[in-house]
């Protein structure tokens, strides 16, 4: 988060001005979907408890659209052909501002949300009584959560172009909004644009840059303003006026754009969107924007200071982000509460709550893997292969880090730190997007984690990644980065592989299967079962789909396992056969992932179903057998094509940290380069030296191969 923006997490109360450009069209026509969507916005921060207060543009443009449309329909042929006279901009606002406010009532009422119309004058404002009464009415509004929403009453305003001279209080909507939050005591402003905010120049204009804060000693001169809207009074010049206005009067104000898709939330999360106005602003020092090619060069570069130092000193660096980690547990667990809080007003699921939660033991244990990872050999330049190619001229395969990573990750802080270490112990730089669910307990894990690096790898070594807007330039950069991992939802998965060329590395599902056979030991498969699902159900290799051989519903032996999985609280769909046998509710996809307390069973008639099923509706991650009968398990191991494949084990044992690889950056389902849990290895790559004494190859007349495997020769 910029510095600058970090007040804005305080913001209780808001007013939010909807520019004519925001609700209607280029041609003028209403623009349902892009006002819906801000409605929807508005009812979320409802929801969590901000007091919002609405200034809506846009009475004339759809009273002008209206009246033309009836003008059309009454004319006679000869009427058109007649010049056309402007329509009276006074009857267009009070035929607009009842579609407006209908056009509102509906949209909030479709979201369980009520509004409120208040149409104000210039002259309004003059009367101490009516300010007065204006706060009462507000404040019993809010405490009622009710949307109050605001226009200019144009068809009784008594003022005349200009609209601005030295007898005005307000000139426009936007000035409007800049008075209403000054007198209502908002914490701050967000004027709604068609653009994404101030730019030094035209919009248009490739060279214009946006301004991210608004200096006013800096800016106000630099600053070439284009046309007024084209449809509402004032465009960026008259918000920009009533932006320092307001500013300079003690409240901040965000100009950004309407149409970009949860912007107001965004500029609430502190996003750096749009431009921001303060009257500190030219208190601040400049911040330097640094950029997504910058960033990803910068790891690169500290990437190769850090190879550069002894085996010894990168396992310092470890150790060091492992006391460090436990020295701050308890700052760490402050900041992932209010995660957590933020995660259950906002109405999230239990599974993604139980993901995103770091307590106490789980603080240590990642202090405690760490070090483990740290005392493991040293997997750069390690000598993978030595051959002899002939007299004199020896080939060396080694392991070399990849270079720079990028990872983006939903949910769990916990992979912050794992992704991190990895990365060190491996030699990478790294990029790191985590969730929005996680943003304070990312930032504060980041920050813990790159205090503790040496200034002599520097701190850029792990770059963390704030605004979701970066993630295209950074899919954009494959000369400078080298391997993405997304780690989320298929949807996440797919939409990044679907927009780089940079190599992808990951799993789209945890579909697990276990497959309970008919030589089984029941109560080693309930004790399997319950445990691939109950253990953490939120995680990607708990089991999903439970197959069972024919015989055990045939012969009852399936009743108790049922029951004990009923009985910690699991809800049961079946597949087509199963739903029909055990009379359960059919499962809606047999490729699902369910994250919670949930799973599907589904009969089959032997083993060879079981594999089938598996090919058919499964990810590939992790799938496991209960069975006594070792040549069916043997057939099951091979036939099998999944990363992980167990016998008599539960499916929760695809971990990295489990497998002894430390800790994990991903579990892969790829088949080029890594698969299964990824872990130090799965992050190298190799490169090849050669050691000779003036070897030269002149056609291979002076060359006699020998091919000599000497990697196990001292």
């Amino acid at each position: 988060m910029d510095p600058s923006r970090a007040s804005l997490k305080d913001v209780k109360r808001l007013v939010i001005k909807v520019g004519t450009a925001v609700v209607t069209r280029g041609d003028g026509r209403l623009a349902l979907g892009r006002l819906g969507a801000v409605c929807e916005q508005i009812k979320e921060l409802n929801t969590q408890g901000y007091e919002i207060i609405l200034v809506s543009s846009g009475a004339v443009g759809l009273g002008r659209q209206r009246l033309k449309y009836r003008r059309l329909v009454n004319s006679s042929f000869a009427d058109l052909q007649r010049p056309q006279y402007e329509l009276d901009g006074k009857a267009c606002a009070a035929v607009g501002q009842n579609s407006l406010m209908a056009l509102y009532d509906t949209l909030f009422s479709e979201l369980d949300v009520t509004s409120a119309q208040l149409l104000v004058t210039d002259h309004d404002f003059r009367d101490k009584d009516f300010r007065k009464q204006l706060n009462e009415t507000e404040n019993s509004l809010l405490n009622l959560r009710v949307i109050p929403t605001f226009n200019e009453n144009d068809a009784i305003s008594s003022r005349k172009a200009p609209y601005e001279d030295s007898s005005g209080i307000f000139w426009d909507n936007d000035s409007l909004a800049g008075l209403l939050a000054l007198e209502l005591k908002a914490d701050l402003l967000v004027l709604l644009s068609d653009v994404d905010g101030l730019y030094s120049g035209p919009p248009s204009d490739p060279k214009s840059k946006l301004i991210h804060t608004y200096v006013k000693e800096k800016h106000q001169s630099e600053i070439t303003f284009g046309d007024k809207s084209r449809v509402g009074r004032g465009g960026m010049t008259a918000k920009v006026k009533a932006a320092v206005s307001a500013a300079y009067a003690g409240i901040p104000v965000v100009i950004t754009s309407g149409y970009g898709t949860g912007n107001i939330i965004k500029v609430l999360e502190g996003e750096l969107i749009g431009t921001l106005f303060h009257k500190d602003a030219h208190l601040w020092a400049p911040v330097k924007e640094v950029g997504a090619r910058e960033m990803a060069v910068a790891a690169r570069e500290s990437s190769r200071r850090l190879q550069a130092l002894s085996s010894e000193d990168r396992q310092k660096i470890l150790l060091d982000i492992a006391d460090a980690l436990e020295a701050n547990e308890k700052l760490i667990i402050a900041e992932n509460a209010a995660d957590i809080a933020t995660a259950q007003q906002a109405g999230y699921e239990s599974s993604l709550i139980a993901r995103l939660s770091l307590k106490s033991e789980k603080i240590s244990s990642l202090a405690n893997s760490i070090r483990v990872l740290a005392k493991m050999e040293d997997p750069i330049g390690h000598v993978l292969k030595k051959t002899q190619l002939a007299e004199g001229l020896l080939l060396e395969k080694t392991s070399c880090p990849l270079g720079a990573l990028l990872i983006v990750f939903e949910s769990r802080p916990d992979a912050l730190v794992q992704i991190a270490a990895l990365a060190i112990r491996s030699g990478n730089g790294l990029l790191l997007k985590g969730g929005k669910e996680a943003r304070q307990s990312n930032a504060v894990l980041h920050k813990v984690i790159t205090e503790v690096i040496p200034e002599n790898v520097g701190r850029k070594l792990i770059g963390l990644v704030t605004s979701r807007e970066e993630i295209p330039d950074l899919l954009k950069l494959d000369d400078v980065i080298d391997l993405v991992i997304p780690r989320g939802s298929n949807k996440l998965v797919s939409q990044i592989k679907e927009s780089t060329k940079i190599p992808v590395l990951g799993h789209a599902d945890g579909i697990c299967h276990v497959y309970v056979d008919k030589s089984a030991n029941m109560e080693t498969a309930t004790r399997i079962v319950l445990d691939a699902k109950t253990d953490y159900p939120a995680a990607c290799n708990a089991m999903e789909t439970l197959l069972v051989h024919k015989d055990l519903v045939e012969s009852g032996g399936l009743n108790n396992l049922i029951g004990e999985l009923r009985s910690k609280g699991v809800t049961l769909y079946g597949g087509p056969r199963a739903s029909t046998s055990l009379s359960i509710l059919e499962a809606h996809s047999l490729h699902h992932e369910y994250n919670s307390t949930a799973c599907t069973i589904e009969i089959v008639d032997d083993v060879y179903g079981a594999i089938n099923h598996i090919h058919e509706h499964g990810s590939a991650h992790t799938d496991c057998i209960v069975t006594e009968d070792h040549g069916t398990a043997e057939v099951f191991l091979h036939q099998v094509d999944s990363a992980a494949v167990f016998h008599n084990a539960s499916t929760r044992f695809c971990d990295g940290a489990r497998f002894g690889l430390g800790a994990e950056v991903g579990i892969s389902t790829s088949r080029i380069h890594a698969r299964g849990p990824v872990g130090v290895e799965g992050l190298l790559t190799t490169k090849w030296l050669l050691k000779g004494s003036g070897h030269v190859v002149d056609g291979d007349k002076g060359v006699v191969y020998i091919h000599e495997d000497v990697t196990n020769v001292s």
